[in-house]
């Protein structure tokens, strides 16, 4: 699964995002997989870190 994204929330609240037009809530220290990549994926704008297929969720940008 050389597509498959790890996103990791390190935020103290829920983090909503869209995948394939709906959204998806990734509760508050949740992780979660998506087997197909970023191609469906919107993140809306917040501080992240990215290390190879692993995206960290920090806080809110200001």
């Amino acid at each position: 699964m050389s597509n498959q994204i790890t996103i990791r929330s390190d935020r103290d609240t829920d983090y909503v995002f869209q995948y394939k037009g709906e959204d998806v809530t990734l509760k508050a220290g949740g992780i979660l997989s998506i087997a197909d990549g970023l191609d469906e994926v919107v993140l809306p704008t917040t501080a992240m870190k990215i290390v190879k297929n692993l995206i960290v969720i920090k806080g809110d940008v200001k």
